[in-house]
């Protein structure tokens, strides 16, 4: 009894959903012409796999033309001042991780703030931060890396996907609740980290749970803790840090669409409505799910509080490490 109930109840929801969805009449649609959607990581990519997934149903959805461009480098940052300096015509979006944001809280030279430049279409989904091992180490779980670190001191460095984020404190975190200083390598994205993991060329590397997750499943790497507050849900078998013995380590990290802030309200909620109508499809879903990615798609403004409240959050950590910028 209780599945048939499960199952009429996600039924009427799945039709509420489709219905609440559907564009009203006097709603805002989407420019017409072509629409840029930037993202700020190699193709390849966790970012760029994900933009892509969501571009290519939106496409169906709507017959736009959504062209991607990846602005990469400087952790995303070079894709964030083409933003800002974007028309505000609802043409030009980008998707992007909070590392991105993370990030430029560390540099007081970047030329964006996102609570002043950019304008939110409302929360994607939530992301884990996740240590991996190369294959090569022969290790199966973080002590056991910790124990290879021990032995292998001049090997006691990881790659981050961007430095000056929790790709890159997260790392250095867990070395020092493992009692190893563990030195951070920037790398220009998820994919040349793949790369030089797989190969042997680096021992470790820290990023998003989307960027290594797939890479994981085929052996090119070996994921063996998250910062997450519970287990991910495509990854049942990977521990987090607080479940291993560090209870200080938690972090959630999301992703975003942003528009430049002057970009009028009602464009924001037509790309809004897009997107949460994509996320919701199953297969894209379950599709987000595979990559790592919990979709959780929001409205603008609910989300616009929590992304004031975890930058807010994540300065009081980076101060609490002692990070400077070089």
């Amino acid at each position: 009894m209780g599945s048939c109930v499960t199952r009429r109840g996600f039924v009427a929801g799945a039709a509420a959903l489709s219905a609440g969805a559907a564009r009203p009449a006097s709603a805002q649609a989407l420019p017409t012409g072509t629409l840029r959607m930037l993202i700020g990581f190699p193709a390849g990519g966790g970012s760029d796999v994900m933009g892509r997934l969501i571009a290519d149903k939106m496409r169906q959805r709507t017959g736009a033309n959504i062209v991607i461009e990846n602005k990469t480098g400087a952790s995303g940052m070079i894709a964030a001042e083409q933003l800002k300096n974007g028309p505000a015509d609802g043409s030009v979006v980008m998707f992007t991780p909070s590392a991105t944001l993370a990030a430029r809280l560390t540099n007081d030279s970047v030329g964006f703030d996102p609570q002043k430049d950019f304008a939110t279409t409302g929360l994607v989904g939530t992301v884990q931060t996740a240590f991996a091992v190369s294959p090569t180490l022969g290790v199966n779980t973080f002590p056991e890396y910790v124990e290879w670190v021990k032995r292998n001191p001049g090997q006691a460095n990881f790659g981050t996907t961007a430095l000056g984020s929790f790709t890159h404190f997260v790392g250095v975190m867990l070395g020092n609740a493992a009692g190893v200083k563990l030195e951070p390598v920037p790398y220009r994205g998820a994919a040349p980290l793949v790369a030089d993991l797989s190969g042997g060329h680096i021992a470790a590397g820290c990023g998003g749970l989307t960027d290594f997750l797939e890479h994981h499943r085929g052996g090119k790497l070996r994921i063996v803790v998250t910062a997450g507050g519970a287990r991910a849900q495509a990854a049942p078998e990977i521990p987090t840090a607080q479940e291993i013995g560090y209870k200080d380590i938690l972090i959630e990290g999301w992703y975003t669409f942003f528009a430049p802030a002057r970009t009028p309200k009602p464009l924001i909620d037509a790309w809004s409505r897009e997107i949460a109508a994509v996320v919701a499809d199953p297969v894209v879903r379950d599709r987000l799910v595979t990559l790592g990615l919990d979709p959780q798609p929001g409205a603008p403004d609910v989300f616009a509080e929590r992304m004031d409240h975890d930058l807010r959050r994540w300065k009081q950590i980076i101060d609490a490490i002692g990070y400077k910028p070089t």
